[in-house]
């Protein structure tokens, strides 16, 4: 049962690191980004090209993920994203759906469609006894990289005068203007950290979930399932929602494998039925 909940934690804290960027710019840009799974199968290809092509450590191929997919995100928000800002909703789902299979077509063409894989080091593929728990190496290495993220952008988004002047952007950007606050260049470099920790997620992904060039459009759903539970004014409700929904759906698979994907969905629709605005929301007082 211990080795089930640890399990659970790690997909859980993987979930948070791919979905949390997506967070970001839903909640704290009001952006529908569905194309943040492209962001991420860029990191993993990254990974995947830097370890069998230049022989880099897998460990020095996190940063190098997070960095080129932030630089990525830096390209794309001037020059396609801004222009969607003041759209509707609706324009921005069509926009970023496009770009999603785009990104799709644009990797089979040059990688192939066969799925890549990630040859880890052997102290990462070892797993170890701890009070009679089965622990994975890797997966404690999610854990450590993902809470570390967790707390560190929250204490950027709430201790930090960057912080500061994204909340006052996205409140009243003519005011925020006025104030002297450049919220291009606001906007701008939470796009890319957004986008740069959804190439960490998927450099970290890769080897537990797989990676083809159809990685964007599989995990969309699972990206959209932790921002609608969690809610996307803080990062702790797709925090909580994410290793919620991760221990539901581990010991959901191990106990109940006949019905695959079926314990995540209802653990959503219960919730959502309970708190339609997610766990965390400006409504709910937290």
């Amino acid at each position: 049962m211990l080795t089930i909940l640890f399990d659970g934690v790690a997909y859980g804290m993987l979930l948070f690191v791919l979905a949390c960027g997506l967070a970001i710019t839903l909640g704290l840009m009001n952006f529908v980004n569905l194309a943040h799974g492209a962001f991420a199968m860029a990191g993993g290809y990254v990974t995947v090209l830097a370890m069998s092509k230049l022989g880099l450590p897998f460990l020095a191929c996190l940063p190098l993920a997070f960095l080129v997919a932030a630089l990525l995100g830096m390209i794309l928000e001037p020059t396609l994203y801004r222009r969607l800002y003041g759209k509707s909703h609706f324009d921005q789902v069509l926009f970023s759906i496009g770009l999603a299979f785009m990104a799709v077509a644009t990797v089979d063409f040059f990688m192939g469609s066969t799925q890549q894989n990630i040859r880890l080091p052997e102290w990462l593929r070892g797993r170890s006894e701890i009070g009679g728990v089965g622990m994975g190496h890797y997966r404690l290495l999610i854990i450590g990289v993902c809470a570390a993220l967790a707390i560190g952008l929250q204490l950027i988004l709430s201790k930090t005068r960057f912080g500061s002047r994204l909340r006052a952007a996205v409140d009243d950007t003519r005011v925020a203007s006025g104030l002297g606050i450049n919220v291009n260049r606001v906007f701008l470099f939470t796009f890319a950290f957004g986008s740069g920790i959804a190439g960490l997620g998927g450099a970290l992904g890769a080897e537990v979930f797989g990676l083809d060039p159809t990685f964007p459009l599989k995990f969309m759903i699972y990206f959209l399932i932790v921002v609608s539970v969690g809610g996307t004014t803080t990062i702790t409700g797709p925090l909580l929602a994410s290793l919620l929904l991760g221990i539901a759906d581990v010991a959901g698979k191990y106990y109940f494998p006949k019905m695959g994907a079926f314990v995540i969905y209802s653990v959503m629709i219960v919730i959502l039925l309970w708190r339609p605005q997610g766990l965390f929301s400006r409504g709910s007082g937290k």
